[in-house]
């Protein structure tokens, strides 16, 4: 039997419903990031086109971005509406569209779109069932941790979990650029243009590895002068 997690703040949606009268068994979580686990490894944030305009211009948008990519799962944004008549409903609608497009493009995060509450659930479903039927076991309640420590020594392990530590960078991204650079060192060593060509790696991206790997360590340094580096105009690579 299909069981999918769901966040306790969905309650109040017609989702939930959906998908038990479709037959899943429905678990309610308080889930730290997303609002559905459809499958092991898959978190999926869902947004009404009204909650979406509304976390945009609320400035709840982008940390939620960040959360979903850090949370060590495949991320999913899901906008539930009639997204193609935006402009109708905020006059503010090339800032929803660019803070979309930043979330999938520079952020890496999938986007789906579904027009209402019970097509929502018909993809959940789908995206759950899918990945039922290629493992073949019962989902276990995924943890939220980016990458965990490796007990073994394990160097290609260590290796993953050290450059998935990276901001913007997880266990999917990491594992491209190792394969791309064959070490940990040689990611560390290339420049921000050899970085930004492997697949998902933004320049953003590129110039915080460079620069964090190559910073000058000083323990009196204050966090908010790393922070001043990281954004800084002079940038070299």
């Amino acid at each position: 039997m299909v069981k999918i997690y769901v966040d306790e703040r969905e309650k109040q949606s017609r989702v939930p419903k959906y998908l038990m009268e479709k037959g899943v068994t429905v678990i309610f979580k308080q889930l730290p990031v997303g609002d559905y686990i459809p499958a092991e490894g898959i978190i999926i944030e869902r947004k009404r086109l009204d909650d979406l305009i509304h976390s945009v211009f609320q400035g709840r948008f982008f940390d939620q971005v960040r959360r979903l990519v850090k949370s060590g799962m495949k991320p999913v944004l899901l906008i539930e509406g009639d997204y193609a008549n935006l402009y109708r409903v905020t006059d503010r609608h090339k800032a929803i569209e660019a803070a979309v497009i930043t979330a999938a493009v520079i952020n890496d995060l999938p986007v789906i779109y579904s027009r209402n509450a019970r097509h929502t659930a018909e993809i959940i479903q789908y995206i759950a069932e899918k990945n039922w039927g290629a493992r073949g076991k019962t989902q276990a309640f995924p943890t939220y941790r980016k990458k965990s420590k490796p007990k073994e020594a394990d160097l290609s392990e260590w290796q993953l979990y050290i450059l998935s530590s990276f901001p913007g960078i997880g266990p999917t991204l990491a594992e491209r650029l190792l394969r791309k650079f064959g070490s940990l060192k040689e990611v560390i060593n290339a420049s921000p243009a050899e970085l930004s060509r492997v697949e998902g790696m933004s320049e953003e991206k590129a110039l915080t590895i460079h620069k964090i790997s190559t910073y000058p360590y000083n323990t009196r340094k204050r966090s908010e002068d790393l922070e001043k580096y990281l954004k800084g105009r002079n940038e070299t690579g």
